[in-house]
Order: C-alpha cells, then sequence, then structure tokens
C-alpha cells in the first residue's frame, strides 16, 4: 500500500491518454512526481488478452510507484483485466477511470458517461477490488448533468478503493474554466480515510502551492496539462512548498531536458518514436523569441540528429 508511504502533499503526475507513455513518467519522476500513471487502458481489450496491450503498459522500476489506469464499461472484463495487470504486469496500483470526457470514450459508455450510472459503477468498481491485490484507486469530475462528485462519492463510499484524483471541472466544462477546488475538500471530509487529490487546470507552482495553502484538507495534487513541456513543475512545486524561488529553466536547459526526453523515446520505439516525440518538442519550446520557427522546423525532425540541428545542442 504506497500510498500510505508517501510524504504530503503528493504530487502526482495525472493520466493522459496518449501522453503518459514510459518515456514522459521517466522524465516526470526524474523531475520528482511522487506517483505516475499509465495512459488509459481498455478493459475490453486486455479481456481479449491483447499482448500489444500488455506491452504498452510495461515500466521500468525507475518509474515507481506506477499505476496503471484502466477503463470501460464491463464489470466483467474489469475483473480479468485486474487479474492480467496484477500477474502479468505487476505495478503498484490498479486506477478506474471514471473521468474522461473524450467523446470516443464517452459514446462507448465509459469514462465520465459512468458517473450517473450508480449501480454499474458500483459494480465496475468491486469487480475490481475483489481481483486485485493491489490498492485501487479512481479518477472523476466535479460532476456530470444532475451527478455531482460528492454524489458520486456518497454511492461508493462504502467500498474499498484507496485514493480518488478528481478533476474540478464538470463533464461540460471539458477542459475550460476555472477548477472547484472546494468541492474536492469536501469530498477530503466525506472521506477523511482515504487519499483524496485535487487536479484541473494547475499549470504553475505558484497555482499549486495557493490550492494547497487555500483548501489545506487535501492531500495532494494531480498535474496533468501543466507537465507537458514542462516535466520540470513536479520540482518547481516542491520548491515553492519549501519557500524557495522555483528554478526559472533557460532555453539551452530546456533544449537539454527535451533532447534527453527525445533519446528515452527513440532507445524505447526507434525512428518511429522520434516521430511520437515531435508533439512534446511543440510543447517544450514555446514562448521563447523564435519559438514558432522553431516548433515548425522540430514537427518535421525524423532522427535525433535532425532534433540537435534545430535546436543546436550538444549531443
Amino acid at each position: 500500500m504506497f500510498w500510505t508511504k508517501l510524504k504530503k502533499p503528493i504530487i502526482a503526475m495525472a493520466p493522459m491518454a496518449g501522453i503518459t507513455d514510459s518515456t514522459f513518467r521517466q522524465m516526470c519522476k526524474s523531475f520528482g512526481s511522487d506517483v505516475v500513471y499509465s495512459e488509459m487502458t481498455s478493459a475490453s481489450v486486455l479481456f481479449f488478452d491483447s499482448k500489444k496491450t500488455l506491452e504498452l503498459v510495461n515500466f521500468e522500476k525507475k518509474e515507481q510507484p506506477y499505476v496503471v489506469q484502466l477503463f470501460g464499461s464491463n464489470p466483467e472484463h474489469f475483473a480479468k483485466a485486474a487479474r492480467t495487470i496484477t500477474e502479468k504486469v505487476k505495478p503498484d496500483g490498479i486506477d478506474i477511470n471514471f473521468g474522461c470526457p473524450a467523446p470516443k470514450v464517452f459514446k462507448q459508455g465509459s469514462g465520465c458517461a459512468l458517473m450517473p450510472e450508480k449501480e454499474l459503477a458500483k459494480k465496475i468498481i468491486s469487480s475490481v477490488c475483489n481481483n486485485t491485490s493491489l490498492p485501487v484507486s479512481i479518477k472523476i469530475r466535479a460532476g456530470i448533468k444532475n451527478m455531482t462528485a460528492k454524489d458520486f462519492i456518497e454511492n461508493i463510499c462504502d467500498l474499498p478503493f484507496f485514493s480518488v484524483m478528481i478533476h474540478g471541472r464538470t463533464y461540460e466544462k471539458g477542459f475550460s474554466g476555472t477548477a472547484d477546488f472546494k468541492i474536492i475538500e469536501e469530498i477530503k471530509k466525506m472521506i477523511p480515510e482515504k487519499i483524496v487529490l485535487a487536479n484541473g487546470g494547475i499549470n504553475t507552482a505558484e497555482q499549486a502551492k495557493n490550492i494547497l495553502e487555500q483548501y489545506p484538507l487535501l492531500d495532494g495534487l494531480g498535474i496533468g496539462r501543466g507537465a507537458l513541456g514542462n516535466p520540470f513543475i513536479f520540482q518547481q512545486i516542491k520548491e515553492v512548498l519549501e519557500d524557495e524561488a522555483p528554478h526559472a529553466y533557460t532555453f539551452e536547459e530546456i533544449s537539454g531536458i527535451a533532447l534527453r526526453h527525445a533519446k528515452i523515446m527513440h532507445q524505447q520505439r526507434g525512428d518511429h518514436g522520434i516521430i511520437e516525440m515531435r508533439k512534446h518538442l511543440g510543447w517544450y519550446f514555446k514562448g521563447f523569441s523564435g519559438a514558432s520557427e522553431i516548433r515548425k522546423s522540430l514537427m518535421q525532425v525524423k532522427s535525433l540528429e535532425e532534433i540537435v540541428k534545430v535546436i543546436k545542442v550538444k549531443v
């Protein structure tokens, strides 16, 4: 039960579809993220023994504590997926996604679409808890339609899940508008024995500190989009929480970090990894003089050498 061993406030890397692969997790962990999560993994695909999916959720020891996140809508599929992940992948925990607003996920009756489905949600959580020895966590949103996060937690609070990360925006808000952290602290009061992490729109170390000071009952934060091109946000948050000035990274430092990320990507996935790395390079190089031209060139790179040439960093 790694959650009980973590120093509070816990600063976790929030799961993000198409983003939080092993390379990104390693980068966030190297800058002090306390917990990292896999990308959303289909319980139904695992139910049908997809070897490719199992490969995608494999991890390196340096990433621990590492949590595999599952999504789907069939309790039977979740049960088998939980057993498979526990026995074959052996992470530190399993997370269930009740918060994803993506249309392709929502249309399947998965992610945030499950929040109003009270009985089905309980069956899914129970099926995972009953088929793993690992601590189970859940990811939800502030609400959807007439179902608030408080209503959802009240419905499942008797189940043996260990922690919950709550995105402070409703399904209807998506990723826009201000996150409601007050409702997250109110949920902590409802389940004081469980770990409650706040998530949503946290993009700077100063924001993180302000949230934790304003809502002191929170056990920590989940950082998602705020870590894109900025994996060092975890280090900066911890610096600010120690009343230190957060380190301001220079272009040269960020270039070195981006290249290190690209090298790990290339090591794991070869030349195809460099193609996948393009989106990360676009995020790393924002806000600098001439950034637009640099990003334009980086969207064409096909090798580590080409990345070095564009950003002019020594290998």
